[in-house]
């Protein structure tokens, strides 16, 4: 939604977030059947505070964006109205509820010293229409490397039909940097992206780590299409991209020269996303960014009595089995000594496939540690209620 009232909410929101006075932020009278509310409540993801907005929707699903604290004003606006039409703040400050009525009337109301800045927040707004903001992102569409991948045009404007994709890479460069927060400070720095496609983001990664951040990169991005490698790797070469190289080979019998300190991962299929994470693992990637595909291989395996009310049903079953896969993922991810978390990458309409498993090498991790031996227990019991049978090893580390 695009009024001010909104705009000066999330503005609220926003304030609150930073300095730490947020108590809650909840967003109901949901416009979609489905959906019962949101809340909002201060995380940490990546060591960094976030907005993390958990929606629960009716079938018991629940579903997770984490929002950071500067682009608050930018990103709740579009749930409400659209999703959502009242939502509350709570701040030991003072309070502030945002109603939208059925035919679009829009009231803000705010008490206690809220007020105050919600007055200073108004007259401090530029006479510009919402619709000429600029959205706070770190692509304007005038890359090179947009133009080359066909997603804006000579004059820098992105294609209709390639919105989603572009609101997808800016999407994932604000990740990228954010992950980059983690790895050395100096130096250079070894980028893997596995199973890379048509290497929309890897082209975002090098040149988010590299035009953006300054960095010196030298990156690899492995493919088993040999088309795709062949025309990808002629796109980087023209522009001059030179610490990109394009492999053609099976990311199953993958093993990097120089062990990767970020690994990539977009769209890997079934259980191509494992043979990524591990890579990640066994060359003790400091950093993993992984987005699966289908789940298609414990839909073939699942055997676990105890979930056949669900099992029974084909469409509960495959989400189920989503659910479920990834989270054993990041279970062998935190026995191997990774903090993990999974988030969205994108708003779900743009794509389904839309979970991002995320993971960051704990320093000073021990294998052989009680909380080691803790980990390897929770992930080996629960891979054997899903599948009655023991887990594959986990990775030696190189």
């Amino acid at each position: 939604m695009s009024s001010k009232e909104a705009s000066r909410f999330a503005e609220l929101v926003q304030t609150a977030a930073r300095t730490g006075k947020l108590k809650s932020c909840t967003l109901y009278k949901s416009t979609e059947k489905e959906l019962a509310k949101a809340k909002g409540s201060l995380k940490k993801a990546g060591g960094e505070p976030v907005l993390q907005l958990e929606r629960f929707w009716t079938e018991g699903r629940l579903t997770h964006e984490n929002i950071p604290l500067d682009r608050i004003s930018e990103v709740l606006p579009g749930y409400l109205g659209e999703q959502f039409r009242q939502a509350d703040l709570m701040t030991p400050d003072g309070s502030a509820s945002l109603m939208i009525s059925s035919k679009g009337k829009v009231t803000l109301l705010v008490k206690g010293e809220l007020k105050q800045a919600e007055n200073m927040t108004a007259a401090a707004e530029p006479a510009a229409s919402d619709n000429n903001r600029t959205k706070n992102r770190l692509l304007t569409g005038e890359e090179d490397f947009l133009r080359y991948l066909g997603v804006s045009d000579e004059k820098g404007r992105v294609h209709d039909k390639r919105q989603a994709k572009f609101r997808q890479i800016c999407r994932f460069t604000e990740y990228i940097k954010e992950a980059a927060e983690s790895l050395p400070k100096d130096g250079k720095l070894y980028v893997a992206d596995l199973c890379c496609g048509k290497s929309y983001l890897s082209f975002a990664a090098y040149y988010t780590l590299t035009a953006i951040l300054g960095r010196e990169v030298d990156m690899v991005c492995v493919d088993l299409k040999e088309s795709v490698i062949r025309e990808c790797d002629g796109i980087a070469k023209a522009l001059h991209y030179d610490g990109m190289h394009f492999l053609c080979q099976n990311i199953f019998d993958y093993q990097p020269e120089n062990p990767p300190h970020m690994v990539i991962s977009l769209h890997a299929c079934d259980t191509a996303t494992d043979a990524v994470l591990e890579v990640a693992m066994r060359n003790r990637a400091r950093v993993v960014l992984s987005t699966p595909c289908c789940h298609h291989d414990m839909n073939r395996r699942l055997n676990c009595p105890a979930v056949d009310f669900i099992g029974e049903r084909p469409l509960l079953r495959q989400k189920f089995c989503d659910a479920a896969t990834d989270a054993l993922r990041l279970l062998r991810l935190e026995a191997m000594g990774y903090r993990t978390d999974a988030t969205e990458l994108i708003d779900p309409e743009d794509t389904p496939k839309n979970i991002m498993l995320r993971a960051w090498k704990k320093n000073g991790w021990k294998q052989d540690s009680q909380e080691a031996l803790q980990k390897w227990e929770r992930y080996r019991d629960t891979y054997r209620f899903l599948y009655s049978e023991e887990p594959p090893a986990l990775p030696e580390t190189l």
